[in-house]
């Protein structure tokens, strides 16, 4: 009875180890803990094309050559609604009605375009990316922070925090 007890016991032990160690917040070496803290989701940060190719000119078509993968590395379909992906200077998008489905992934670009399955348009007229140093910072709609990606300077790119 008393060796069935202790079993008991040291499993209820380890799982509770388990539990506390994965609920955790996962933090880049070297990196500060955000204030708002990760939360752990299928759906993630992409490519990112944050220097659109060729000159700047600030067309409609060099804006949408600049843009943002999130995918969805999980099995069921996420719903984006109230979702955010932000600069580190404020900018931000506002996912709307969007449903990712599993395995999938939608490119969010600057410009202004007709939303779609694969493409959605924040539709701005100026660049939201700095070329030199920048983070797109996605959060969900508890304005959680889910992934994050710097480049440049401050960061390294393809760098998830």
């Amino acid at each position: 009875m008393f060796r069935h007890t202790s079993r008991i016991a040291v499993a209820v032990a380890g799982a509770a180890a388990l539990a506390c160690t994965a609920a955790l917040p996962a933090t880049a070496a070297g990196h500060h803990t955000p204030a708002h803290h990760h939360v752990r989701s299928a759906v993630v940060l992409g490519p990112i094309q944050y220097d659109s190719p060729g000159r700047d000119d600030r067309s409609n078509r060099s804006l949408n050559a600049e843009w943002v993968v999130v995918k969805n590395t999980g099995r069921w379909p996420a719903t984006l609604k109230g979702w955010t992906l932000s600069d580190k200077t404020g900018h931000s998008y506002r996912f709307g009605n969007v449903r990712l489905a599993g395995h999938s992934q939608i490119r969010v670009h600057t410009g202004v375009g007709r939303d779609g399955r694969r493409d959605l348009y924040q539709d701005r007229r100026v660049y939201i990316w700095d070329n030199d140093s920048d983070t797109a910072t996605l959060r969900n709609d508890h304005r959680r922070i889910v992934d994050s990606q710097s480049w440049g300077r401050h960061g390294h790119w393809g760098h998830h925090h």
